[in-house]
């Protein structure tokens, strides 16, 4: 998880750093597809609307963002919160991060920082509508495993800011504090994302599609403490890379939602963890 948004803002002044959108290589013409449309502002963090591969336009609209920037606060360990009213709003974006309206949950649909650090909002309009008020589409989340070396890019729609860099590898398990999560995506060093870029959709640069969300990062080299995940392997090593950043993959849900985007996690396929 990341500091307190008030003492990034502080280190920001301090560092006189600005919220411009991160620069593309020249070399990586693709990024330029990566903009900011149908990524959200929350209070706290960074999100997106999403919809799975078998959504329908007529479907409720979700939002996704981490199971720490939950209103209610963190999930425990071992706790998944399902379907749990909520009324919070969301700013959308478009592809310029202009926020051009306020979207609103219904419900917590689903909320965990077990395995995962995700929270997915269903909303109280449908993809269509917000189509058609805003000409804005979801964007999809991939249903298969992330690759190595895949060019991504970190989209923040709190900040208005993109982090681009690749896919380093992959994390058997991360801890952070009292959270274990599994198959961590390892970012290149090149995306340095801070606290409010939280819950950011982790874009694949060539297909468009959601392929992690962005939670974590080691900001002062500690091992295994809130701030300072470490990375543990199948044998229970434990490494510790200071200034790495983390996202979460999201291929495994798709499968847990079904007709008219509903959860079920009894569903064929689906891992996510239970209540």
């Amino acid at each position: 998880m990341k500091k307190p948004l008030g003492a990034v803002l502080t280190a920001l002044v301090l560092a006189g750093a600005g919220a411009a959108p991160a620069v593309a290589a020249p070399a990586a013409p693709a990024l330029q597809a990566v903009n900011f449309a149908g990524t959200v502002s929350l209070s706290n963090c960074s999100g997106s609307v999403i919809r799975f591969p078998n959504s329908a336009d007529s479907d409720p609209a979700l939002v996704m963002t981490n199971g720490h920037c939950l209103e209610t606060g963190f999930p425990e360990p071992g706790e998944v919160i399902t379907n749990q009213s909520s009324s919070r709003t969301f700013g959308l974006l478009n592809s310029s991060a202009t926020k051009v309206g306020t979207l609103r949950a219904s419900k917590v649909v689903y909320s965990t920082m077990t395995d995962t650090d995700v929270t997915i909002y269903q909303l109280t309009t449908t993809y269509a509508s917000i189509k058609s008020t805003y000409n804005i589409s979801p964007l999809t989340v991939q249903d298969t495993h992330p690759t190595a070396g895949t060019a991504i890019t970190v989209v923040s729609g709190y900040w208005k800011r993109t982090y681009a860099c690749n896919i380093d590898g992959f994390v058997y398990r991360l801890k952070e504090g009292d959270w274990t999560w599994k198959d961590s995506v390892r970012y290149t060093s090149a995306c340095q994302t801070i606290g409010g870029t939280s819950g950011s959709p982790v874009v694949d640069n060539a297909t468009g599609k959601v392929v992690a969300v962005n939670n974590t990062g080691n900001e002062d080299g500690e091992r295994c403490t809130e701030n300072n995940p470490c990375e543990v392997d199948a044998n229970g090593n434990v490494t510790v890379r200071q200034g790495i950043n983390y996202a979460e993959e999201t291929y495994q849900i798709p499968a847990c939602f079904t007709t008219g985007n509903q959860l079920n996690l009894n569903a064929s396929g689906c891992v996510l963890p239970k209540p």
